[in-house]
């Protein structure tokens, strides 16, 4: 999202003191910051952790900008106070010519009484306003601005796809072209993810709202509050009946929004959208559950090299009709590959072309098996966490001799990636138990995310350890019954021993024997491949 809103929150504090380590890049930038602005009140602080949990922030009654140091990297990275420092840490300079921005054009505070959600959808039109106004009058800092785009959105600004998130988006990134800040080419992928959601007329509309905002004097407070009343009616929201702004239902996966942002931020980058995934899921995802790692044991290496042949073995029964190339007939003369043929054997050459085209029954290619598995580590598994961990283990393992590409997820209050796609580990991660079960439905997400289980033309299944006490099961239901429609095959493992709810399109399999898991996983997936 935006960063907060602070400077238009008068009561609001700063979130961070100066750190000593950091003394140096304060200083040079509080001396600088006279040059951006026009203002000589302002101070800077750049520091660990500054701007109030966003990469920075100004607060305007404190005359006080503040940039999280972490997007400096270290205190030695650069001398600050030489020019050329500003290319070594483009993105750490670029927010701070974004507060700038705010500092110098801001002027205004949202009125008192005004509904959140009209003063949420004027924030999102300040950003490109402030942005397109810093351009105008310093034409060089867009190179910097350009910089701070990427570390101001995220893929999860838009978790659905509806007009409320499109219109966000736009406000965000379309509105940017026009503030001349990025260019059309950048987010064209953006642009026809949002019309497709909005419909070109109402995207127009909402264009003609930001390019007016553009035109707002900075102390318009008026100006602002009306063009944000103007954006929640074209987008059909009434904010006297929407308390907040709206809330998206967590049981919808993401869609082409979220795709359309990973796209761009993996461009800006320079990264494939897998490797940008790659990236932000080690980020997101890197160890909030608790673990110790040990050597597998001989029967854990010896059920990996079992499920391993088992897979490798399955394929489906139904032979189909396919045509082969053959060097001697019968068949069909090709002529083109005859005439290489002779050629090739006109020059002393052992022919490698294949002139006869052959009818042949042959097994099909053996599907690739795309197997997702989700552990409840909160503390009512305890008893079944151990054979969880080992099950794992033997999966990851046994994928890249098999062909199968697995991931693996612990949940309770958190989400962990504990073994990423194509990745086999060399230990086994013995999770503890703790906490609640509030995190699923952001596990399934992730789980659809790392291995597109709702992807067709491919074979896919998720298998989920869990006694089933989750919070929202309507929710889960609903994502449950979308990858059940999508031809996600779910497995759910639930103890005999533990009561729990039961979800419709999902397998439900009672285990007696928490070892008795690690089998069922392997004779699900074996029999999805064979009926495929």
């Amino acid at each position: 999202m935006p960063h907060p809103s602070a400077h238009h929150q008068p009561g609001r504090t700063p979130a961070a003191d100066r750190d000593p380590d950091w003394q140096d890049w304060s200083n040079a930038w509080t001396r600088h910051i006279p040059v951006l602005t026009g203002r000589t009140d302002l101070t800077v602080t750049v520091a660990p952790g500054a701007g109030g949990g966003a990469p920075a922030c100004f607060y305007p009654d404190q005359r006080r900008i503040e940039v999280d140091a972490t997007h400096v990297g270290a205190p030695d990275v650069a001398n600050p106070r030489r020019a050329g420092h500003k290319r070594l840490v483009p993105t750490a300079y670029g927010l701070l010519v974004h507060e700038a921005a705010h500092a110098a054009h801001s002027r205004w505070r949202t009125p008192p009484g005004t509904p959140p959600v009209v003063a949420a959808v004027a924030e999102v039109l300040e950003e490109s306003r402030i942005e397109f106004r810093q351009r105008s009058r310093r034409h060089g800092d867009r190179r910097w601005l350009r910089h701070t785009v990427t570390t101001l959105i995220s893929p999860t600004d838009v978790p659905v796809d509806d007009v409320w998130h499109a219109g966000h988006l736009a406000g965000l990134l379309l509105a940017r072209v026009d503030a001349r800040i990025i260019t059309a080419k950048d987010i064209k992928g953006v642009r026809a993810a949002v019309t497709v959601v909005l419909g070109r007329k109402r995207l127009l509309q909402l264009r003609d709202v930001w390019r007016q905002a553009h035109t707002v004097d900075d102390c318009d407070a008026e100006g602002m509050i009306a063009l944000a009343w103007r954006w929640c009616r074209i987008l059909g929201v009434d904010p006297r009946l929407q308390p907040d702004t709206p809330v998206p239902d967590p049981g919808v996966f993401a869609g082409r929004l979220a795709q359309a942002v990973t796209d761009y931020l993996a461009h800006a980058a320079g990264l494939t959208p897998a490797e940008y995934r790659a990236r932000q899921l080690h980020a997101r995802y890197g160890a909030p559950a608790q673990w110790s790692r040990r050597d597998p044991t001989d029967g854990e290496r010896a059920a990996a090299r079992h499920l391993a042949a088992r897979l490798r073995r399955a394929r489906t029964h139904h032979p189909e009709a396919a045509i082969r190339a053959s060097l001697i007939p019968p068949g069909r003369l090709r002529t083109r590959h005859a005439i290489t043929a002779e050629a090739q054997r006109a020059a002393g050459t052992i022919p490698t072309a294949t002139p006869w085209q052959q009818r042949a029954t042959l097994p099909p290619p053996k599907p690739i098996l795309h197997l997702g598995v989700i552990v409840d580590v909160s503390f009512s598994m305890h008893p079944y966490v151990e054979p969880m961990s080992s099950a794992g283990w033997i999966l990851a393992h046994a994928a890249r001799s098999s062909d199968a590409v697995t991931a693996t997820i612990g949940f309770g209050s958190d989400v962990t990636l504990l073994v990423a796609p194509r990745h086999r580990p060399t230990q086994v991660l013995e999770m503890a138990t703790f906490g609640g079960s509030s995190a699923f439905i952001e596990a399934v997400k992730l789980a659809d995310e790392v291995l597109q289980l709702r992807q067709p033309g491919r074979l896919r299944m998720l298998a989920v350890v869990s006694d089933g006490d989750l919070d929202n099961i309507p929710a889960v239901q609903r994502l449950v019954y979308a990858l059940h429609q999508a031809g996600c095959a779910l497995l759910w493992l639930r103890p005999a021993d533990l009561a729990g709810h039961t979800f419709a399109g999902a397998t439900p399999v009672l285990v007696d024997d928490p070892v008795q898991a690690i089998g069922l996983i392997a004779d699900a997936a074996v029999a999805a491949l064979e009926q495929a």
